[in-house]
């Protein structure tokens, strides 16, 4: 698997994260922030992996 492609499914992976913490902000804001956290971590990751790659 390519470099590219790992990045790209962790950037989607953070978008996906994102869209569930914006559908648990009103009922669950604990699991909505931990989400949040994710989300921002997977995109970071995918941005680093796609500078060094």
């Amino acid at each position: 698997m390519s470099h590219s492609v790992i990045a790209l499914l962790l950037i989607a992976l953070a978008g996906f994260l994102l869209g569930g913490t914006y559908t648990l902000w009103k009922t669950t804001r604990p699991l909505a922030v931990a989400l949040g956290a994710c989300a921002v971590l997977a995109a970071v990751g995918g941005v680093i992996w796609l500078t060094q790659g």
